[in-house]
């Protein structure tokens, strides 16, 4: 059986997504791998790229006629992955050295591990903001009102979403220097084990974009799975390379919501919608235009 079986998304991102391949067959070593490319009708020379690749590397390309979103075509790759392990890897990461090999390796030798992820890091080799803790409502006000950004705050709250690892307030905290379980990982590098996919399944169709690997590690949780997060390890994420920031914005607002209704009690909508619409509100000096429409959607 093939050991990792790699699952990538391709919108729009020719030379970032072509980068991203070499980078794994030039760095990976000491595992069999597959590439699995959902191309979801991009417009750029995607497409071509992506079959000429396919005559010389064990790529499988999947053309979709439409954009099905981030979810459902990760869910196609799942489904045609041979591997003992499953990686969604965006297309806008870089790997460097022989972080598949080593972080299989170590999933092989931590058997109750169903789900990791490496540290993400920026162009210029700052980190990003990598998974967290579930949303329940106290975490999404602290991160409504920037409370996680209250310095040793994060400790006590266990935050949901902490996007500013390089502030004053962050920086050298064991939440993103050391190998730590986690609630939920970031989706630009999801590594997990058959046996998790066996036992969850597949994403969840009712999210487009954005929450659907905090829908998963939920239910991965549920079953008993630990999470961890492994900056041992790390990759280059550029992020945001087929999106824009509004569409995120909106997206992650709506997507939370479809998370509270399918988890929590149906008295928490209420309130997770008026934390959402404070939130907005206090972020309209940021960006007028983003924040107004998430506080008409909220």
């Amino acid at each position: 059986m093939t050991d990792l079986s790699i699952v990538i998304v391709s919108f729009n991102t020719e030379k970032l997504t072509k980068e991203c391949i070499e980078s794994v067959v030039k760095h990976t070593k000491g595992i069999s791998y597959e590439f699995l490319i959902m191309d979801n009708i991009s417009k750029d020379g995607s497409v071509k790229m992506l079959r000429e690749l396919s005559k010389k590397l064990p790529l499988t390309l999947i053309e979709n006629k439409d954009n099905i979103g981030f979810g459902a075509a990760n869910n196609q790759g799942m489904k045609k992955a041979k591997g003992r392990f499953l990686l969604l890897l965006n297309s806008d990461t870089f790997v460097k050295d022989n972080v598949l090999g080593e972080m299989v390796k170590w999933m092989d030798e931590n058997p109750k591990a169903g789900i990791s992820s490496c540290a993400l890091k920026n162009k210029d080799g700052s980190l990003q903001g990598t998974g967290g803790y579930f949303p329940n409502l106290f975490r999404v006000f602290a991160w409504m009102f920037f409370l996680e950004d209250i310095p040793y705050l994060s400790k006590l709250i266990k935050p949901y979403h902490p996007m500013h690892p390089n502030s004053f307030f962050y920086k050298g905290e064991e939440f993103f220097m050391k190998s730590q379980e986690r609630d939920w990982l970031t989706g630009a590098f999801l590594l997990f084990r058959r046996e998790v996919l066996n036992d969850v399944g597949y994403f969840d169709k009712d999210y487009f974009m954005y929450v659907e690997e905090i829908d998963y590690a939920f239910r991965a949780k549920k079953k008993g799975w630990q999470v961890w997060f492994l900056p041992k390890w790390s990759i280059t994420h550029y992020g945001g390379a087929s999106g824009t920031s509004e569409f995120a914005t909106l997206s992650e607002y709506k997507s939370l919501k479809v998370f509270y209704e399918k988890h929590y009690p149906k008295w928490q909508m209420s309130i997770l919608r008026l934390f959402l619409k404070l939130g907005a509100l206090s972020r309209l000096l940021f960006n007028f235009k983003i924040y107004a429409k998430a506080f008409c959607q909220a």
